[in-house]
């Protein structure tokens, strides 16, 4: 096999233009689709049926589990899909892989989607030309999708040419007579040749090319078939990488479904492929496991004609090729028996246990210890950025966990009080409340810091309008932070001049801190539904914003006369109306963060 380095260009150059293609498909699609990419979502995955409905029928239409799995890991990374939702779309698109096998074993290798790209560009063409923003991101789509496929069959063409030199394959026929040992061998290799070549379709091929070679049996071509199942979990494990834990433990979901399966079928191996044997003859497709009989039957008894057949020199309508060719369809529509009733056997029972699934894999992929006392993103931490609409869910799941993080600190800030003169309490709360500010500070950088690579991507008007949104909404929630700081800072001045407080000053503390905790709260509530926000929550918050006002100014003025009254020292009143005035301030950012959620309302009903 000669490879020669313009070769391997070649196919970098292929790879590249499929991740273009996936690329400029994914962002039209989202572009097109916007919002409601999320509500479709919603709907494909409402239960554990219809999520594996979803995963069966995508696989089968891109005859690519691994790509299909890839794509919903990248959903649970942006937070539009949840852990039990992925698990049912995953089992699904483990059966709708083998819907690849099966064309493979009806059509054989002739079925090519690439025959229709340059139709699809040529047709997507006008829709650029387009003044509808929708049409032109339809155009994008499908020359995306054009130049994926286009890239596919390029990389089949530039990869080292495996399948015709399966002589890199010979040596294992040493290790076809070792019994059960022998299956796990080929189960092994199986899953490290699909690992490699990222195809379980291309080691389905090669698995047939060995068997009509006479170097192994049926029983071993489904141990290899078995073990490509695993195979195809080393891609989304490996896009996981860059994701949160949501995402690593749906990779994590894949392999574990994959993983369970092949246990359970090596456990009952050898009458698992005969009963496969006795369906593919039920079905009028022969004996699969006759192929390699008769094949070493003839190397042993004619090896010129075995010589002949495998290098396409035996004339047309040679009993011996026509034999064989009948053989190969036979074992060829066995594997894709076996693998489709491995697939549905394992969905059947695994379905049921999409909670325990889940169970498992949080176990398995545990969140880090005291995570609320480290910086740690939740939902965006680096790696994809390729769909930008999506990326915007991410933030705006994330800006929620910064403004909790955040309320976290106003009740901190309230301990910090309450702690009144215990010196050693009040250190360790100041501490805290320190390290939540530091944490606060970087989660805004790198909130806006995404948000900003996010508008650096291909948008929709209503995407970038969420973005500015969105920006701003995370200056005042950090500008809630500092507040929180800064109260702590007052009571730290306060400890170190002596300055009392009296019953009342605490008493009127606590009460605004009940008021604009009401208030960050009702905030929350709405983020959660930032873009559906209910009319009445955001009511509700200029109430609570009304109410802060009133209780600053009432106290402002109390605060007059108990000083000329000698009811404390002016020194504490100027310490209390520092920390009234920073609560107020609290209640001002909220207002800020819902003006502009009602302004993104306007603009996703507009």
């Amino acid at each position: 096999m000669s490879y020669s380095f313009l070769d391997f260009l070649c196919l970098l150059g292929s790879v590249a233009l499929f991740l273009y293609g996936m690329k400029v498909m994914s962002e039209g699609l989202q572009k097109a689709a916007g919002d409601r990419l999320r509500n479709i979502l919603s709907a494909m995955t409402r239960n554990r049926f219809t999520g594996m409905l979803t995963g069966l029928l995508i696989t089968a239409l891109i005859q690519s589990s691994s790509a299909s799995t890839v794509m919903v890991v990248s959903f649970v990374n942006a937070g539009l899909m949840s852990l039990g939702q992925s698990m049912a779309v995953i089992m699904g698109a483990n059966v709708g892989t083998t819907f690849t096998a099966w064309v493979i074993a009806l059509f054989g290798f002739k079925v090519n989607i690439s025959a229709f790209v340059l139709p699809v560009i040529g047709l997507s063409i006008p829709l650029l030309f387009s003044k509808s923003s929708r049409n032109k991101s339809i155009g994008e789509f499908f020359i995306g999708f054009s130049f994926l496929f286009m890239g596919l069959d390029m990389i089949s063409t530039y990869v080292p040419d495996l399948q015709s030199n399966p002589e890199m394959f010979a040596f294992l026929q040493r290790y076809t007579s070792m019994g059960f040992g022998s299956v796990l061998i080929f189960c092994m290799v199986g899953m490290l040749l699909t690992m490699v070549i990222q195809s379980s379709a291309a080691t389905f091929a090669i698995t047939l090319i060995m068997c009509s070679k006479g170097w192994i049996d049926f029983d071993l071509s489904c141990a290899l078939v078995l073990g490509s199942n695993i195979g195809t979990t080393i891609t989304p494990l490996m896009a996981s990488m860059g994701g949160n834990v949501a995402a690593k433990r749906t990779a994590m979901g894949h392999l574990l479904f994959n993983l369970l399966g092949t246990v359970w079928t090596l456990a009952i191996f050898f009458p698992f492929c005969h009963f496969t044997q006795w369906l593919t003859e039920e079905l009028g497709q022969g004996d699969p496991a006759a192929l390699s009989a008769y094949v070493n039957h003839i190397e042993a008894t004619d090896p010129d004609t075995y010589n002949h057949l495998f290098d396409n020199s035996l004339p047309a309508g040679h009993p011996v090729s026509v034999k064989v060719a009948a053989l190969q369809q036979s074992v060829s529509i066995g594997l894709s028996v076996f693998h489709t009733v491995f697939n549905l056997i394992n969905l059947c029972v695994m379905i049921w246990m999409t909670g325990l699934y889940v169970k498992i894999v949080e176990k398995l992929v545990p969140s880090r210890p005291n995570h609320e006392e480290e910086f740690q993103l939740k939902f965006i931490q680096g790696g994809m950025m390729s769909a930008s609409e999506l990326n915007i869910s991410q933030a705006e799941k994330e800006i929620v966990v910064y403004a909790q993080r955040v309320q976290r600190m106003v009740g901190m800030a309230q301990e910090i009080v309450r702690h009144k003169d215990s010196a050693e309490e009040f250190t360790r709360q100041f501490s805290r409340l320190e390290k939540y500010e530091e944490i606060s500070d970087r989660m805004e950088i790198e909130i806006a810091d995404y948000l900003n690579r996010c508008s650096e991507g291909r948008l929709s008007n209503e995407g970038k309008h969420r973005i500015a949104s969105m920006l701003r909404i995370v200056g005042e929630i950090e500008s809630m932070a500092d507040c929180c700081y800064s109260i702590a800072k007052i009571m730290l001045r306060k400890h170190d001049s002596k300055a009392k407080f009296n019953e009342e000053i605490y008493n009127n503390i606590e009460t605004m801190f009940i008021a604009v905790e009401a208030a960050v709260t009702n905030e929350i509530l709405l983020l959660h539904a930032i873009e559906n926000a209910d009319e009445k929550d955001i009511i509700s918050s200029y109430n609570y914003e009304r109410e802060i006002n009133n209780l600053r100014n009432q106290m402002r003025s109390a605060n007059i006369e108990n000083i000329n009254d000698h009811l404390y020292e002016y020194q504490a009143g100027i310490f209390y109306m520092d920390i009234i005035g920073s609560l107020e301030k609290i209640g001002d950012y909220v207002i800020n963060v819902v003006d502009e959620i009602k302004t993104l309302m306007r603009n996703s009903h507009a």
